[in-house]
């Protein structure tokens, strides 16, 4: 199912064996937010990963994704070399007590979670779902 919605949109999945290790990617995602290319980074690596096959995991591949997002490459080696920014850690273990185990998965106002590849009807649904909430009770 998730093959076809992305060929839809022009999004071919590559074939995979296996999952990496994407802690430092995940890092290097938290730099990216702070220079304002981190959809660009991201986008980069799910192309590296998904389409590509190459491991996220490997500082390479990463410094190329940050490359092609537009980012300093001298910048972006340096964060992968030092330990900055591993409170992503602290973020993994707040996301999986709020029982994500799985991606996609996206948070509407840090209290809705939709999780998987959901159709674009499914995230309709929340959004309304989540606004009727919202809206102020007539009864009284």
């Amino acid at each position: 199912m998730i093959r076809e919605r992305g060929a839809s949109v022009g999004f071919v999945f590559g074939a995979r064996a296996r999952v990496y290790n994407t802690f430092d990617a995940h890092r290097l995602l938290h730099w990216a937010s702070i220079k304002g290319r981190q959809l660009m980074l991201k986008l980069a690596l799910l192309r590296a990963y998904h389409m590509d096959g190459k491991d996220p995991g490997k500082r390479d591949v990463l410094v190329e994704a940050a490359e092609l997002a537009g980012l300093d490459v001298v910048a972006a080696r340096k964060v992968l070399e030092s330990d900055d920014y591993a409170e992503v850690r602290a973020e993994e273990r707040e996301y999986h007590g709020m029982g994500i185990q799985s991606v996609p998965s996206v948070i509407f106002n840090n209290r809705y979670l939709v999780t998987g590849g959901q159709p674009v009807e499914a995230f309709e649904q929340a959004i309304r779902e989540i606004l009727a909430e919202a809206q102020p009770s007539t009864r009284g």
